[in-house]
């Protein structure tokens, strides 16, 4: 299960969260190799959402069978990844996109 916590005002329920699991793995590991806990606290601080452990290895399984991040050797009992050079370009892609839709709705509610 997925649970999350908005970044602004916890209080109100309008305000939403960005839960894409994947995206939010991938920017995750670009700044560096991490365990899934590690990610799931780097995520609830990059954006106010939580992962459950089922959503992020889910989206852990689908990045590595698409060749967009991979494990590293196993330290103690935690499995490490990485985010690769196909990822990299993936998530540039994915949050440019992202970046130019958020300014489109911006400019269209200063017209309001």
């Amino acid at each position: 299960m997925r649970s999350t916590r908005q970044v602004a005002d916890p209080e109100d329920p309008a305000l939403g969260h960005y839960s894409d699991p994947p995206v939010l793995v991938l920017a995750s590991l670009a700044n560096g190799p991490k365990h899934g806990h590690a990610m799931i606290e780097d995520i609830a601080t990059l954006c106010g959402t939580r992962l459950g452990p089922g959503t992020l290895y889910g989206a852990i399984g689908r990045l590595e069978q698409q060749g967009w991040i991979e494990p590293l050797p196993p330290e103690d009992r935690r499995r490490p990844y990485r985010i690769t050079p196909e990822g990299l370009r993936v998530l540039r892609a994915k949050l440019t996109t992202l970046h130019q839709f958020s300014n489109a709705g911006l400019k269209r509610l200063e017209e309001l």
